[in-house]
């Protein structure tokens, strides 16, 4: 358990330095702009360009793997769609934010730095796989889910512009394809390129971390909405469960990647959710009260995670 601490203390504890220091230190929220902009454009796409570019193509055509996972996020997702628009009578809009915040986990700032600690360089695919192609889906299904419930009237063919251009342009997507690109035609940038990419990439995770504290501490629980009944338990219980009995359904994986999938499965709701909800007006201060709470109970439910993984005690197929 010893070993589990020391893995989980950093990670955690970056969140928490910067939560105390939004909390204590007076600046205003403009001023994380530009920490949000190194990390997102510059830090975590050299990140999974140095991930992906070393790791051999064959590797990075699992179309079985991308399905599975992605499909029971997305079974985690309907579920709680279902759950917010029929039984609690929600509107579409407001059903689809519950659905992300059970479904639409921290996988961009939380996942890299998490799996890459714990499982070492071969969670790096399975990692790069599944951020690039879940947040591909979430980027169609949110605009989708909201033209569908009335909040937005747009042209049919704008519509699909705007998703097309929003993953294809994405700097998380646009390093990963160069990544792959790198990796098909085995070369590598030049030396002092490579140290420059190496020098953002370790920035990634400790940068992400702590602005992930700093947005957390402003953005203060205001009410707790009576759906984080079930959607927290969906999103740090039933999405890794799920994540876990589709692979060991449908594939034979190297457990790595089952192990990496399930853990980014775990992780809390990703700030993304109160974007989106901030975005289109829709249950905007119930998804932020959703974002700290699982944050705060994960740090619980992924270090139970852990200890079963590092211990063995979590098999890597349930059906061998």
């Amino acid at each position: 358990m010893t070993e589990i601490a020391g893995l989980v203390l950093p990670f955690f504890g970056l969140i928490i330095l910067g939560y105390l220091t939004a909390r204590f230190v007076e600046h205003p929220g403009e001023a994380m702009g530009w920490l949000n902009t190194f990390i997102i454009y510059l830090a975590l796409p050299a990140l999974f360009f140095k991930l992906v570019s070393r790791t051999p193509i064959e590797e990075l055509t699992r179309a079985d793997f991308i399905l599975t996972s992605v499909g029971a996020t997305y079974l985690v997702f309907s579920l709680i769609f279902v759950v917010g628009l029929y039984v609690r009578r929600n509107t579409i809009g407001e059903a689809t934010i519950q659905g992300f915040a059970a479904a639409y986990g921290n996988i961009g700032y939380m996942g890299p730095g998490l799996a890459l600690l714990a499982l070492g360089d071969a969670a790096a695919v399975p990692v790069a796989l599944i951020f690039c192609f879940e947040n591909a889906a979430h980027f169609t299904v949110a605009p989708a889910m909201m033209a569908l419930s009335g909040g937005r009237k747009e042209n049919p063919a704008v519509l699909a512009f705007g998703i097309a251009r929003k993953i294809i342009l994405h700097p998380f997507i646009l390093s990963t394809l160069a990544g792959v690109v790198a990796a098909f035609f085995a070369v590598q940038p030049p030396l002092p390129v490579q140290r420059l990419i190496d020098y953002l990439a370790q920035a990634a995770a400790p940068c992400a971390l702590f602005a992930m504290g700093v947005t957390l501490a402003l953005r203060p629980i205001k009410r707790i909405p009576v759906e984080i009944g079930y959607i927290v338990p969906a999103k740090l219980i039933l999405h890794p469960l799920l994540v876990f009995m589709a692979l060991s359904l449908t594939g034979n994986y190297d457990p790595v990647w089952v192990q990496t999938a399930v853990l980014l499965a775990a992780l809390p709701t990703a700030t993304n959710v109160f974007v989106i909800g901030h975005q289109y007006g829709v249950w905007q201060e119930r998804a932020s009260a959703t974002i700290l709470i699982t944050t705060l109970l994960s740090v619980a439910t992924v270090t139970g995670l852990l200890y079963l993984i590092r211990s063995g005690a979590l098999p890597a197929d349930l059906f061998p």
